[in-house]
């Protein structure tokens, strides 16, 4: 069983979040810890990701969402350290009408392809990133992309609690990396 890793974005991905639920419903799933969350410094994070990676028994597997997608793409570019493959969750638009003004340090990430297998889900109406962007940045990284319709940004406020068709995803995409 592969160690498995959860990126959430800006903010720490809340009591409501998918994540979270993960992460009580799987004990192999462990968050990453930042300085803040709600500040993030690219250089934190990805030293935050190289932590827990290094505590890893075998090459983790990342679940990433939002600012945390971009955080791959970085720390992909940086590392020489192997993971298992990355699971990137509504990937937001550095370049779109709505980013995230508190995460600077974050834009402009690396694009290029990655070299671990990646899957890319992304909603067709997120307000932090086009399905133009998703399709491209799918491209880019040689990630699969899924599409699973209208849901936002796939947060606690698109009302999919649990996100029990993300597990399925996410179930499938790890069963395909042994």
């Amino acid at each position: 069983m592969s160690d498995i890793i959860t990126l959430p974005g800006l903010g720490g991905s809340g009591e409501g979040h998918w994540q979270t639920l993960w992460e009580r419903r799987d004990s192999q799933m462990r968050r990453f810890q930042p300085a803040s969350w709600n500040k993030p410094e690219l250089a934190d994070w990805i030293a935050a990701l190289d932590r827990e990676i290094s505590r890893a028994k075998t090459p983790p597997i990342l679940v990433a969402h939002s600012l945390a997608c971009q955080l791959v793409a970085h720390w992909a570019a940086s590392t020489a350290a192997r993971i298992l493959g990355a699971f990137l969750v509504a990937a937001p638009d550095p370049t779109g009408e709505v980013y995230l003004a508190e995460a600077p340090s974050f834009a402009n990430p690396p694009r290029r392809r990655l070299s671990f297998p990646s899957l890319l889900v992304a909603s067709t109406d997120d307000p932090f990133g086009s399905f133009d962007y998703a399709k491209e940045s799918a491209a880019v990284w040689g990630s699969k992309l899924i599409d699973v319709g209208a849901l936002g940004h796939i947060n606690a406020n698109s009302g999919i609690g649990e996100w029990p068709e993300g597990y399925a995803l996410f179930g499938d995409f790890r069963v395909g990396l042994t």
